[in-house]
């Protein structure tokens, strides 16, 4: 790091002395901020099992977003040089993922890799705004090339290189794009993403992301802040169990305005269910689970749009960007997000009349190496290295990791009893449609909102049926409990600071004389509910075919136990049949057991 001590092992002048192994060649990795180190972390298995490289890493303190690189850094748990350091250490090979700070300065062969898909942004430079990593001011120093490899991933790139920057041409190689060869190599993975992300059948996943700046998604640059409205719209107008909703922020957001702020910004819409996705863990996997992206002219988008989701883009600065570029295409093709018009109209249509080949033109442009960027890559770092490749096997890049649910962002996600989807960290109170038939066996028709502390009651399409509120005790609002007629608890059954579930449920329905059921969720697909003047209920919903645990939050199966026993139906028919549940499409087979 910048201020950081200078290092004496493995490098420095006792380091012959020192190191146990003094001989390997030098591999730094030059960090420029947040971003452009998860690049290279993409890149990193490329050197594993070679005795003959070391590793080290470096930060040229030249971005404003210095903020989390030092954690990044330390958790990778290699020897970070400060910059005044890397500079007077000869190396030979220097990998960067930005042509931000001085390259030049350093004393070894320079290979320079994009941090996002292609070089599209334009970046202001005084009176001008050339298109970074495509413009002599970055790659040129003293009219000399800084790296002797410009990596690109498409010679759409190249040609736009040449126009731009014909000195820097000579240095262009195609060696395809690591970070979207992981997201193709685990897409057969996406029914375990979504039901990592607590996904069940018939729920939509819609993924909310932001590039970084003023004119961003989630800046407030432009003549409107479409923000202010659309994450609490999307969270009060999307039926709880028919969808989810995840946000995917940049790191410059993240890291630049910092992530306590972040989630203090989002804190309504979390409370409301919306799942805020960590932007070093898990963003690819969430693009791979998602059935559609709200988005803006960051990669992240062009990513989506990729792999064929439908895309609906809420902004999109075209003048930021190198009209030549697959991104700005992109903005000329995709349909936009109206802010003054239902949102779940537009996501429903954006689905519904979406053809997954819309944008095949563009995915084309993402690399002309899909799934080889691997072995291309490791061939040009030992290439300059001037050594052969290790005999260690195919080069490989390490597959996207099964996200945990409990690792998310966005609130207590699991430290909260049992529950590592997030559902604890639903705190608003939710409005709750309820249709009971008694034809047949019980069956109850649910439809849930999440209700904001400024929502009103009625917000949001509805349909006729008893409607009720469902209210966690753990709501920052405790006056809402006052009117609450479910009461809902998540915690594990046998936590001492609450009691059994029975003992807690009488106390609760002591304490509030409007409640009518008091419910605690110990775990996927169980609850234990106690209506007033009921006998306790364990109520267990069945497994699918595979065996898997339903994935409905199980205040779901109170709620239609409530509405069960309001509109008249006995708890003993209901126990002899048990419950049959529909939310969306989906039908929830629940056992109750007194």
């Amino acid at each position: 790091m910048p201020d950081g001590g200078r290092l004496r092992v493995p490098v420095g002048p006792e380091a012959a002395r020192w190191a146990t192994r003094g001989r390997c060649r030098r591999v730094l990795l030059v960090v420029h901020n947040v971003t452009s180190a998860t690049r290279l972390l993409d890149v990193l298995p490329l050197f594993r099992d070679d005795l003959r490289v070391q590793l080290l890493a470096t930060c040229t303190g030249s971005s404003p977003f210095l903020a989390g690189v030092r954690e990044l850094l330390q958790g990778v748990g290699l020897p970070v040089l400060p910059w005044e350091q890397a500079r007077e250490v000869p190396v030979d090979l220097a990998v960067s993922a930005s042509y931000g700070g001085p390259l030049g300065e350093l004393r070894g062969r320079v290979a320079v890799l994009s941090h996002g898909m292609g070089y599209n942004k334009r970046l202001a430079v005084g009176d001008r705004a050339p298109v970074f990593g495509m413009d002599a001011e970055f790659l040129l120093r003293e009219g000399r090339p800084v790296a002797q490899a410009t990596v690109l991933s498409h010679p759409e790139q190249l040609a736009r290189l040449r126009a731009s920057c014909p000195q820097a041409a000579a240095t262009a190689v195609l060696a395809g794009d690591p970070c979207y060869d992981r997201i193709l190599a685990a897409l057969p993975q996406r029914d375990r993403f979504r039901r990592a992300f607590g996904l069940g059948p018939g729920q939509r996943l819609i993924v909310v992301n932001s590039t970084w700046g003023p004119r961003s998604l989630f800046g407030d640059g432009g003549e409107e802040d479409p923000l202010l409205s659309l994450l609490p719209r999307l969270t009060a107008e999307l039926p709880l169990d028919e969808y989810r909703v995840a946000a995917v922020l940049h790191p410059n957001i993240w890291y630049g305005h910092g992530p306590g702020q972040v989630r203090a910004w989002l804190d309504g819409a979390r409370r409301a269910g919306l799942l805020l996705v960590h932007p070093l863990d898990a963003w690819r996997q969430a693009l791979i689970a998602a059935d559609c992206l709200v988005g803006d002219h960051g990669s992240v988008t062009f990513y989506a749009a990729a792999l064929g989701r439908p895309v609906l883009l809420g902004a999109f600065p075209e003048a930021d960007l190198d009209p030549r570029s697959p991104v700005a295409a992109l903005g000329r093709l995709a349909p936009r997000l109206l802010p003054h018009r239902g949102l779940r109209v537009q996501l429903d249509g954006a689905m519904g009349g979406h053809d997954p080949a819309r944008y095949a033109r563009l995915a084309a442009q993402v690399t002309s190496a899909p799934g080889r960027s691997a072995a291309l890559l490791r061939g040009l770092f030992y290439r300059l290295m001037g050594l052969p490749e290790a005999a260690c096997g195919p080069a490989v890049l390490d597959p996207l990791p099964l996200p945990s649910p409990a690792a998310q962002a966005g609130g207590p996600g699991g430290g909260e009893g049992q529950d590592p989807w997030g559902w604890a960290a639903r705190t608003a109170p939710v409005r709750v449609l309820a249709t009971a038939s008694r034809a047949g066996a019980p069956h109850v028709r649910l439809v849930r909102y999440a209700q904001g502390p400024a929502e009103p009651e009625e917000a949001g399409p509805r349909e006729p049926a008893d409607a009720h509120t469902a209210v966690p005790e753990s709501t920052p609002d405790p006056g809402r409990l006052r009117l609450a007629d479910v009461i809902l608890r998540y915690a594990a059954a046998d936590d001492p600071r609450l009691g059994p579930p029975a003992a807690w449920a009488a106390e609760v329905l002591g304490r509030h004389p409007h409640c009518a059921l008091a419910a605690y969720v110990t775990g996927p697909g169980r609850c234990v509910a106690v209506g007033r003047g009921e006998a306790p209920v364990r109520l267990t919903a069945a497994p699918d075919a595979a065996g898997r645990a339903d994935l409905c939050d199980p205040a779901v199966y109170a709620s239609a136990l409530h509405a069960w026993l309001a509109n008249g139906g006995p708890l003993r028919e209901a126990v002899a049949a048990g419950l049959l549940v529909t939310t969306g499409g989906a039908v929830h087979r629940v056992r109750l057991e007194t």
